[in-house]
């Protein structure tokens, strides 16, 4: 998945139901919001509430230090 692909803009956490942020050096999706982190998985983004990740504070710092 690149950040040029039209499928970002309707793609949406599974939980709050807001943006996702691509990180395309992790290969994930992320919420700032929630800080949670979702899988992308051969191209196919892995979205399911089980699927996504907690993240604590220094990580969810390193993560949003890239956008």
């Amino acid at each position: 998945m690149n950040p040029a692909d039209p499928l970002l803009r309707i793609l949406a956490c599974p939980l709050d139901k807001g943006p996702l942020t691509l990180l395309p050096a992790e290969d994930v999706l992320y919420n700032p919001r929630l800080h949670r982190r979702y899988p992308i998985i051969d191209g196919i983004p892995q979205l399911l509430p089980s699927s996504g990740e907690q993240v604590d504070e220094s990580e969810h710092r390193r993560l949003t230090s890239h956008t």
